[in-house]
């Protein structure tokens, strides 16, 4: 009588050659540890701060003592926060793909800006208490101040772009001297312009997400090459974080960085929910607090209830003597 191996008594016999040819089943698979399981810091208790992420729901919080104490869900929008400001007075200002929102903190809308058929918005920043800057990506790619009282277009200047709408720019942001850094991630620059569009100064940064000035008026800049840096303004490397030689952290997707009063630097970690599925028990640091001598002394991992923040892109310290809302002028407009 012939006898026939079946394919699962064949793997329950050889389980190696099957682990060698690629057929072992997905439960011996080994999974890559994106994380300690026990993180540094306070976990959520660690700051009071804003958040909100790029995914693919329009999600935002505030948390305060560990715990959520305001929260955002938009269920009839489309598109991605990648950009959002918090005021003194508690009104929030988004950049969602498709639009620039400002709505207080019971939710209600105060202005809203849509863009064309064909354009994206990406980042927006409020100036004083009547004018927004934001930049649309598209053809061409423009800076705009608005008047939200008015509704009116006080000014508006093209800049350099490429083709290729959704992946020109993220992140702009005014300095103490009223001029605005725009993050070209598709150019692989950071220009400085002036009220009038002029290029006042110009550094190559690979892939750049965002870049802000330090109140050294250095910048710091964060890179989809998985890189944090502090440049001078010659684009001189001051202090550099390659997210690849960080061990025991899966840190990918830096978005934006800032500067903490103590001196250390906090860096977020995208989650891409587009490309990737997060694995339970496993799922990626949502941001880290580094020291200048590039110790991780608090990460968040913070994606199931009660508080799931989901994706990261903006960070905002609620206790930050040093964080920039509204109270910044770009030329004349304050």
């Amino acid at each position: 009588m012939k006898q026939t191996i079946t394919l699962a008594g064949f793997k329950y016999v050889c389980p190696l050659l099957f682990a060698l040819i690629g057929l072992s089943n997905s439960s011996s698979a080994q999974i890559a540890v994106n994380a300690p399981k026990e993180l540094p810091g306070k976990g959520l208790k660690q700051f009071d701060f804003f958040y909100a992420g790029e995914a693919k729901a329009r999600n935002m919080y505030i948390i305060k003592n560990g715990k959520i104490a305001w929260s955002y869900i938009d269920t009839t929008g489309r598109g991605e926060i990648s950009d959002a400001v918090m005021q003194t007075n508690g009104n929030i200002l988004f950049a969602h793909q498709f639009g620039v929102t400002l709505i207080n903190k019971d939710k209600k809308v105060l202005w809203k800006y849509d863009a064309p058929e064909g354009f994206e918005t990406h980042t927006a920043q409020p100036i004083g208490k009547e004018h927004v800057v934001f930049v649309q990506n598209g053809n061409p790619a423009k800076v705009f101040v608005m008047n939200i009282k008015t509704n009116k277009v006080v000014k508006e200047f093209v800049i350099p772009f490429k083709s290729g709408t959704h992946g020109q720019i993220r992140h702009a942001r005014l300095t103490k001297e009223g001029t605005l850094l725009v993050a070209h991630m598709d150019l692989a620059i950071v220009n400085e312009y002036d009220f009038d569009g002029k290029i006042l100064s110009s550094i190559d940064v690979p892939s750049v997400w965002s870049a802000v000035q330090l109140p050294s008026g250095n910048l710091l800049v964060a890179s989809n090459q998985r890189f944090v840096k502090e440049l001078n303004r010659k684009g001189e490397v001051v202090w550099e974080y390659l997210l690849d030689d960080v061990k025991d952290y899966k840190l990918t997707n830096p978005q934006i960085a800032m500067r903490l009063p103590n001196g250390n630097t906090l860096i977020n970690n995208w989650f891409n929910q587009w490309d990737s599925k997060a694995v339970a028990g496993n799922e990626a640091v949502q941001a880290v607090e580094v020291t200048p001598d590039k110790k991780i002394v608090w990460a968040l991992r913070s994606w199931n209830a009660p508080v799931n923040l989901g994706p990261s892109t903006t960070f905002q310290l609620l206790n930050d003597p040093n964080r920039i809302t509204e109270h910044v002028h770009f030329g004349s407009i304050k």
